[in-house]
């Protein structure tokens, strides 16, 4: 059959008009795109870029969990799992197989309320491959799904949900807000991961009639976005989808925004939460909606920043909370506006409610300046190109405009619509949509403080899972080969097209340069997007702190943007915002880092700006004070979510408690409340100097331009020496041992397996990540995620990676897992490795060099990238050929140096066993593992958090 093409060429030309410094400026952009349809009534979206040599390939179906019903829910998402495991052609696990090989990003999907989408960075020679795969989804897939394979994915997907709903505090509050802001059977009542109970119950026939009516050509768009010839790409979209039958016709979905004729309030008491939270959700509007563009500017208005009522009533008045955060949210037939704030430990969230009173109030009588609407749209401005910076976020803007506003042209008018909103449309849409009007709030409070939530809440309903040994569906094989009926195609769909001509990765011209001061300089020029990155790093952070008071860096850098010695916090903020820039400072575990970000033509007042942060610090001691608070209310925080007790637990082992590095950089109750700000003044007096400091710089400016904007801080930052201290790395364990942290009643194990390993200046540092990526650093190609996940449905994810810097870090296996198969989890893994070495083939290899070869045509193709290279040649001294020397690395190891690399550094026998769940049940087991009882670590850990 031969298609019908409908091409139609569009410019769309992307001008925005903001304020900047008192003048009205013009950024001009243009994403050029073609657009055709199949017969069959597939849309496909051609996207030009050949700044990288690689290919984004994006495959979105106009479906989501709205188009579910009650019952049977979470087939979209089940379906998000499903399509990457097995097609008629590819056979079982050949997508993940071959991602691997062509050095793609690693095959990924999502699903929302009202779309599902498949997507994949590859090098460009490998794109005949990628529309040959994603046809198989499209076509010569769903024969595959069987009883067996539907058990596992239904396993993965709890996982899925254990890990990122019930094992996390407010983990069902969204769940409670939408079934009561929703009437029943609305298609957003129900939650995008479904409900557990309608997936269990769910049959194979079930699952094939909802693919085989929604995942058909004519719901479909295919994006292709980068450096191709469009010609060839043409005839290749031809080939595989032609002959794919179109569904039947596809009735949109009404329009069915929520209605409330009445306030409700709900409330629950949170096993994981240490602070008590107060949501208050209004019926918003749908995507796209004349008045969704006012309310993105009133919610930010409202919440953002210091001049925001939000934050001066309840933050900087009345000291009830860190932040408030406050957005409207557009789904394709309805909306909701969110308020969501965490208060302090023990605030009555009455008293929360009072104050959204009345910042509203004082919102009303006040009303915003014509600076602040401006600030507010610059800001989306430069959030714009930023969504814009990889070839796959094109692929993504233009699939969701043509989907949701039936044509990619959308991009144009939807961008001036947001910049033509007055301050009459933000009240009114204020007066229409909030004022007076019905909410849904919802009180989370930490289990026995139901005395804080708000007067006249009613229990919520909250479906919490059992966990018990052997539950229904979790015992299943999966047989190596399946048969079943094969689809017919007009030729052989099995063969693999072979690769394209080899792209040659371009490696970034690198420029550097010396301030007088001793600041060093390192650049990348690139005008792809009108945008300027950087960095400006200095050695330290927690290095240099005193054990007593940990969390002075931290506290130092957060102070840092909050006003100058000639602006107050209010006025700093402003004029970074007016700018559509974004300015930050943070402390880690070895540095403290300004970053910003800006577009081109505001990079010179954004690094003036940042030359005041950085030598005019204000040092106010009421933000001081903010901040020390906002820090104990984090720490609080942490204290009850799993993965941050993992983590924090994790470093006391590898490191002892007493290493500097053992300690998280927030601090702790203890030393955090120790910390003065004449601590701070020191740390800054003593440490920040450009004899410990790197500048990274990428974008749309070149060397002379960022040498002469940094002629103030050359000449005004004065050089002082500072002496990083050297601490002796910890020995590794010469004996396993497992930990266990008892969170009583978690739903899932946190697992933290590994070891103190090497710096990543050690001649065996990339070997062994190259060892490291058939075992677990090659996502769903890994050897622990095809055991774990793929065949046992134990974990929703599960990974390995070193980690170093100039100091030796951690190789860490890191997953969360069903809270009943924690010791077979752990088993499973320890297996694993102990066969790795002789079990690794030549065909483990071929594939690994494969992938970190053709990989690196894409390796620097975000700004991010190009920063990170920036980054390992000023911090280890190496030359910008270092990425060279990695692929002749690669190309000569051999089978022998990878088996004898995993002997060495992956050996389970001398490792940390660390598990963060419900001892009561799982503890015990695990003494199965061979490595001793089991040492229950709370009463060692807990102190200060």
């Amino acid at each position: 059959m031969k298609s019908r093409i409908l091409p139609f060429f569009f410019s769309l030309l992307i001008g925005a008009f903001i304020v900047s410094s008192c003048a009205q400026q013009q950024t001009e952009f243009s994403v050029d795109y073609e657009k055709f349809t199949l017969d069959n009534g597939l849309e496909v979206i051609f996207h030009k870029d050949d700044s990288d040599p690689v290919t984004a390939v994006a495959l979105t179906f106009h479906v989501g969990s709205s188009r579910e019903i009650e019952g049977r829910t979470g087939f979209a998402h089940l379906f998000e799992h499903l399509l990457f495991l097995e097609s008629e052609n590819l056979r079982k696990g050949g997508l993940d197989k071959m991602s691997s090989r062509i050095g793609g990003s690693g095959a990924n999907g999502s699903t929302s309320r009202d779309r599902t989408n498949y997507f994949q960075t590859v090098p460009n020679d490998a794109l005949e491959k990628m529309i040959w795969a994603e046809a198989d989804k499209l076509g010569f897939f769903i024969n595959t799904v069987t009883e067996a394979v539907l058990a596992k994915e239904k396993q993965v997907v709890k996982n899925e949900k254990r890990q990122g709903v019930d094992n996390q505090p407010y983990g069902h509050a969204s769940y409670v807000v939408d079934k009561n802001l929703y009437p029943e059977g609305h298609p957003y009542s129900w939650q995008v991961i479904g409900s557990l109970e309608d997936l269990q119950n769910a049959t194979l026939q079930d699952v094939k009639d909802f693919y085989n009516k929604w995942y058909v050509p004519n719901n479909a768009t295919l994006v292709i976005a980068g450096d191709f010839d469009s010609d060839q790409a043409k005839e290749w979209v031809h080939k595989y989808f032609d002959e794919i039958p179109r569904g039947e016709e596809i009735e949109p979905l009404a329009n069915q925004p929520a209605s409330l004729d009445e306030t409700k309030k709900l409330y629950y008491e949170d096993n994981f939460a240490r602070l008590p939270e107060l949501r208050m959700v209004w019926p918003g509007v749908d995507l796209y909606h004349e008045d969704a563009y006012a309310l993105d500017i009133l919610t930010q208005l409202l919440s953002d920043g210091k001049k925001a009522p939000l934050y001066k009533v309840l933050v900087e008045e009345q000291e009830l909370t860190s932040n408030v955060f406050m957005r409207s949210g557009n789904s394709e037939i309805a909306g909701e506006i969110s308020l969501i704030t965490r208060a302090y430990p023990g605030t009555d969230l009455n008293d929360v409610e009072a104050a959204i009173n009345e910042a509203f109030t004082r919102f009303e009588e006040e009303s915003f300046t014509d600076e602040d609407l401006q600030r507010i749209k610059a800001g989306i401005e430069t959030n714009f190109y930023n969504g814009l910076s990889s070839v796959l976020g094109k692929a993504f803007q233009l699939a969701q405009y043509n989907i949701f506003a039936d044509s990619p042209g959308y991009i144009n008018e939807d961008i001036q619509k947001t910049l033509a909103v007055t301050k009459e449309d933000v009240m009114r849409v204020y007066r229409q949509y909030i004022k007076g009007q019905h909410f849904v709030a919802t009180s989370f409070v930490p289990q026995g403080q139901s005395d804080l939530v708000l007067e006249g809440s009613e229990l919520a309903e909250v479906v919490e899972e059992e966990i018990v040994a052997n539950a229904e569906g979790e015992q299943f094989e999966i047989p190596e080969e399946t048969e079943y009926e094969r689809t017919p195609s007009s030729f052989d769909r099995t063969v693999e097209p072979p690769y394209g001509e080899s792209p040659t990765p371009a490696i970034p011209d690198v420029w550097e340069a010396e301030l007088a001061n001793g600041l060093q300089i390192y650049g990348i020029e690139n005008d792809e997007l009108p945008l300027v990155e950087f960095e400006i790093t200095l050695e330290g952070g927690l290095l240099l702190e005193d054990p007593a008071k940990v969390g002075v860096s931290n506290l130092m850098a957060d102070l840092m943007t909050k006003g100058t010695a000639n602006k107050t916090p209010e006025e700093l903020e402003e004029s970074i915002d007016l700018l559509g820039a974004n300015i930050s400072v943070n402390a880690g575990r070895q540095s403290l880092t300004i970053r910003g970000n800006s577009l081109a033509r505001n990079y010179e007042e954004t690094m003036a700006l940042v030359e005041e942060i950085m030598l005019e610090p204000r040092w106010d001691e009421r933000e001081f004070e903010l901040a020390k608070q906002s820090t104990l209310s984090q720490i609080t925080q942490q204290s009850a979510n799993p993965n941050s007790i993992a983590s924090n637990t994790y470093n006391k082992l590898l490191y002892g408690e007493d290493h500097i590095l053992s300690y998280n950089p927030n601090g702790t109750t203890t030393t955090v409340e120790n910390i003065t700000l004449d601590d701070l003044k020191a740390y800054y007096n003593n440490y920040f100097s450009p004899a410990v400091a790197d500048m990274h710089v990428v974008g749309a400016i070149n060397k002379a331009g960022i040498v002469e904007s940094l002629e103030g801080l050359n000449s005004r930052w004065e050089n002082k020496p500072v002496e990083i201290p050297e601490f002796e790395t910890p020995d590794a364990p010469e004996s396993s041992t497992v930990y266990f942290y008892d969170v009583p009643g978690a739903k899932q194990s946190v697992l933290r397996f590994g070891y103190l390993a090497m710096p990543e200046t050690h001649p065996d540092f990339y070997k062994a990540n190259i060892m490291n990526y058939k075992l677990g650093g090659g996502g769903f190609a890994s050897r622990l995620t095809q055991e774990l996940r793929e065949g046992k449905g134990y974990t929703y994810g599960i990974g390995s990676g070193f980690s170093g810097s100039d100091m030796a870090g951690p190789f860490t296996i890191s997953s969360g897992v069903r809270t009943n198969v924690t010791y077979e989890s752990a088993a499973l893994v320890k297996e694993i490795l102990e066969q790795y070495p002789e079990t690794f083939t030549d065909q483990d290899l071929e594939n690994t060099k494969s992938y970190l070869i053709k990989s690196s045509a894409r390796q620097f193709e975000t700004s991010g990238s190009k920063l990170n290279m920036l980054a390992n040649i000023s911090s280890y001294g190496w030359s910008p050929d270092y990425v060279r020397e990695r692929q002749k690395t690669v190309r000569n190891i051999t089978k022998e140096e990878i088996q004898e690399l995993a002997r060495e550094y992956a050996n389970p026998d001398k490792m940390i066993w660390l598990v963060v769940g419900d001892a009561e049940t799982q503890m015990d087991r695990l003494e199965q593992l061979g490595f001793g009882e089991p040492v229950l670590v709370n009463e060692y850990f807990e102190e200060g958090n």
